[in-house]
């Protein structure tokens, strides 16, 4: 899927082309995003700046995600992009987008602000699997290839069954936001051959280690993604497993 497996996470109104450049030695890949793609995950981002959260907002979002994908195209790392709708069709246009350029298009089913779980996006889908694996199937019908990034400890969701419909539906990686519940990324691993991201905490070789022995098949990182001492300490706890891993 890429490799070294370290990723970056997507942290809305940051993560652009630049924030990827900045360490793209360090890293497989950069998940891009999140972007608000139709009216009512926009409208839901519009209300989230005017109470100071950072969002992108460009007049094309789909344009955004092609220029975006595009200024990485020479990049050492895969690329991915985060995505936020409320509705099918602009989801299916980023994909093909984010096929054509290689990349990873990524549902969002992880955040969990109030205006866009209103809207129908983010934490809502993890809610509503069923409406999550028609935008996974949307998306995998493309010929992209899919992810959904997804968060523990929400009530009433089980993350295995979450992942059982997300590969049901064709998708390819889960990107788990696994909060204080490490081990429910080994419960995710248990039930499906997705690949598995998981994410954080992830700030060195023991946080790294702790997730790599429950079975992910790589791990992310969000808010320190600018720190390279940081990220070069992951990236060796990393290297160093799957080296033990391959040894017979």
């Amino acid at each position: 899927m890429f490799d070294p497996r370290l990723a970056l996470a997507s942290l809305s109104g940051e993560a652009d082309a630049d924030w990827a450049r900045a360490v793209e030695s360090h890293v497989g890949c950069a998940f891009l995003g999140g972007i608000a793609l139709d009216g009512p995950t926009r409208e839901a981002a519009r209300e989230m700046v005017g109470r100071d959260r950072s969002e992108f907002l460009p007049a094309d979002p789909v344009a955004f995600v092609d220029d975006q994908l595009a200024a990485l195209a020479d990049a050492p790392l895969r690329p991915a992009f985060n995505v936020r709708s409320a509705t099918l069709g602009p989801v299916e246009r980023a994909a093909r987008v984010c096929r054509d350029h290689d990349a990873v298009l990524e549902v969002n089913a992880h955040c969990r602000q109030d205006e866009m779980c209103a809207a129908g996006a983010g934490e809502s889908l993890l809610r509503d699997t069923d409406r999550l694996a028609e935008f996974v199937e949307t998306a995998a019908a493309t010929g992209a290839t899919v992810s959904v990034k997804g968060r523990a400890e929400v009530e009433g969701v089980s993350l295995p069954e979450v992942a059982r419909a997300v590969e049901s539906a064709g998708g390819d990686l889960f990107h788990v936001d696994a909060m204080d519940s490490e081990p429910v990324i080994a419960d995710v691993v248990d039930v499906t051959d997705l690949f598995v991201v998981a994410n954080n905490g992830v700030r060195g070789r023991e946080t790294a280690r702790e997730y790599l022995a429950c079975g992910a098949d790589a791990v992310s990182v969000g808010r320190p993604s600018d720190d390279p001492e940081i990220l070069r300490a992951v990236r060796t706890a990393t290297d160093e497993w799957f080296a033990e891993e391959a040894r017979p």
